[in-house]
């Protein structure tokens, strides 16, 4: 009962539909309580910056030191996980939340880190497939931007594309730099089939954020149409 209500207070803001929806918002849960008093919102989100920068130095060290450091961006990116979901469950639960800050201070910090990301691949990798960096941080940004305007339209915020949200992205992002310590170069084929399936996955949100974007349009042209019928009766 108590764990139900944690989880009522947390999300309330936001509906998920990602696979690991389930299992991380009960981890977020019990994580929580127990974070202590003297770290605030901010400093989580400060947290979550110190982990898009291990991501980011993990690539420089596999680079130019052994390529088995790519694995160092594992803990990165749990660490960005960790500040970055638990920044603005904290201030909920605190009941400290600042809905337009912390939506704003979010926003930047999660392109911050996409930047972050798609930088380390470019340095790491070689030849053309650098261009794959800007075309990941490109993709992801189009992601952002979907969901900005979903919720404008909507009022409705919600982060994940169907299955996928972040969560799935970090996981599938760690098993490639993974695979890439045991395979070198599968990380570029890996990168490549990402854009692809994030390319296809932008296309189709596009075309449902249009849809609504109409429904919308009509709905508002009939309320003015009432509005008026009623100022002339």
């Amino acid at each position: 009962m108590i764990e139900q209500k944690i989880n009522k207070k947390l999300f309330q803001d936001r509906k998920r539909t990602n696979i690991l929806s389930r299992p991380e918002q009960k981890l977020i849960s019990y994580l929580v309580p127990k974070i202590p008093n003297w770290i605030s919102s901010d400093g989580l989100t400060a947290i979550g910056f110190l982990g898009s920068l291990m991501i980011l130095g993990s690539f420089l060290l596999a680079e130019y030191v052994n390529r088995d450091l790519l694995l160092f961006a594992i803990p990165g990116f749990f660490i960005q996980w960790f500040g970055d979901s638990l920044d603005g469950r904290i201030a909920y639960y605190r009941n400290k939340s600042r809905k337009w800050y912390g939506f704003a201070l979010d926003i930047v910090m999660d392109w911050v880190s996409t930047v972050f990301i798609g930088l380390g691949y470019i340095l790491y990798t070689v030849g053309d497939f650098k261009y794959l960096g800007f075309a990941l941080v490109s993709l992801y940004g189009w992601a952002m931007i979907i969901s900005q305007l979903r919720y404008r339209i909507t009022d409705k915020y919600t982060i994940d594309a169907g299955l996928l949200g972040p969560t799935e992205i970090r996981v599938i992002i760690c098993l490639v730099l993974l695979l890439e310590v045991l395979v070198k170069g599968s990380i570029d084929y890996s990168v490549l089939g990402i854009c692809i399936i994030l390319f296809f996955i932008n296309v189709g949100d596009t075309k449902k954020l249009l849809t609504l974007g109409d429904m919308k349009d009509k709905e508002e042209k009939q309320a003015k149409l009432r509005e008026e019928g009623q100022n002339v009766g």
